[in-house]
């Protein structure tokens, strides 16, 4: 097994600060990786402890139970007896986490009461008593950990979460059209024809209900009238001008923004994931927070293409960001629950064969391997392997893993 010094990436610090003029302390530029020879591996591949003529053999076995210390001893190299042997471990962890395991005899050797479970990363003291002497060993066995001094985690944007409870809302992709229903329309004529002697607004125009668009003298009687506008929105579109006749033609178009409704297109998969009031966000394109709304309707008819169109009506205050005809994504809920412990899918890392985040205690990261639930775009759920609280790496996580692959660190097994 090597063991290391583990510290931050002292290339990729200094060229980090280089570049954005941190000045990094010397610690973070000038320690070294120590190297040191291979362990002693004993006939269960596992660690030779010797002293005088006193030897065993520390091993993590593996194999159709959980992972757990075994020890052979030998005398002269001659097996002994394990019940004549008196034998304590103690893992010390990173954040001063202690195991203290406890050896029973079994067979030809001795066996660990506790699973020595992941990280195999600890420091291991170890205690035996042999007719009448005591042997003493302590040596590290660290794997997934390195040291980044703060200005240097700094440096380069190494940020952290605390790990907790989260509400977590699954969602659907879905693409659709901005639409406004007929209601929301409305066309001007004359109610008698005549003249139009005052055009009180114009295209473009933003009018309220009531107001009055234009005064028509009638042909007939001479006598002048008003029309109003019978909703509130824009003039949209303005075909007479004052002074001319109104010649039983259309003279202005209002159209009321403040009804307009998002159609999303939904497909068979997820018709019975849909409903009346199901939460819906819409994404804008003007690069302002996205929309919130709700499906106040779905159509009974589907499109040639099987999908069913559900109406979102936005809300009044931003109606006016979408244009109608602008097509628009949306992600429509289907499920939303609260999970007692989850972290941001931003921050996982592969490690062996594990999912993980890295812990961070102090100035040091290690490894976390994470047994993992439900998710959505941005959160996962934590079954196992993370306590609550654990402050763990979010944004730039692969830096720490890089550092980490390069100390080349490797455990006991």
């Amino acid at each position: 097994m090597k063991t290391t010094n583990l510290i931050s990436s002292v290339t990729v610090a200094v060229l980090l600060g280089l570049s954005v003029g941190v000045q990094l302390p010397a610690t973070a530029v000038s320690a070294a990786t120590t190297e040191q020879a291979e362990p002693e591996k004993g006939p269960h591949n596992g660690r030779m402890l010797r002293e005088e003529s006193f030897a065993l053999e520390l091993a993590i076995f593996e194999t159709g139970v959980p992972p757990e210390f075994r020890v052979w001893l030998t005398d002269n190299k001659e097996p002994i007896n394990p019940e004549d042997v008196e034998l304590t471990v103690t893992l010390t962890r990173l954040g001063n986490v202690i195991d203290d395991i406890k050896f029973t005899p079994q067979s030809d050797f001795l066996r660990g009461n506790m699973e020595i479970y992941e990280p195999h990363s600890f420091i291991v003291t170890v205690n035996a008593n042999y007719q009448g002497k005591t042997y003493r060993w302590q040596y590290d066995n660290l794997e997934g950990r390195t040291k980044i001094e703060p200005a240097v985690a700094d440096a380069m944007a190494i940020e952290t979460a605390i790990a907790g409870s989260q509400e977590l809302h699954q969602t659907i992709p879905a693409y659709g059209q901005v639409w406004l229903p007929p209601s929301a329309h409305r066309t001007i004529f004359a109610r008698f024809e005549g003249v139009i002697t005052n055009l009180n607004v114009k295209l473009g125009d933003k009018v309220n209900k009531g107001q009055v668009l234009m005064t028509i003298e009638s042909n007939e009687s001479l006598k002048p009238y008003d029309i109003k506008s019978p909703i509130s929105g824009f003039i949209t579109q303005q075909i007479a001008n004052s002074g001319e006749q109104t010649n039983s033609r259309e003279l202005l178009t209002i159209k009321d923004i403040n009804q307009t409704i998002v159609k999303l297109a939904v497909y068979p998969s997820d018709y019975s994931k849909v409903s009346l009031g199901t939460p819906v966000i819409i994404e804008s394109h003007d690069n302002l927070p996205p929309i919130a709304g709700k499906v106040s309707l779905i159509e009974p008819e589907v499109r040639s293409d099987q999908a069913r169109m559900a109406w979102v009506t936005l809300p009044q205050h931003q109606s006016e960001r979408f244009l109608e005809g602008s097509f628009v994504k949306a992600s429509i809920e289907t499920a939303s629950f609260d999970v007692p412990l989850a972290v941001k899918k931003i921050g996982l890392q592969s490690f062996r064969d594990f999912t993980v985040v890295y812990a961070k205690v102090g100035d040091e990261y290690e490894v976390r391997m994470l047994e993992l639930g439900r998710s959505n775009a941005t959160w996962v759920e934590v079954l196992g392997g993370l306590p609550v609280g654990t402050e763990y790496v979010t944004e730039n996580s692969y830096i720490i893993k890089a550092d980490i692959e390069k100390s080349g660190a490797s455990h006991d097994h």
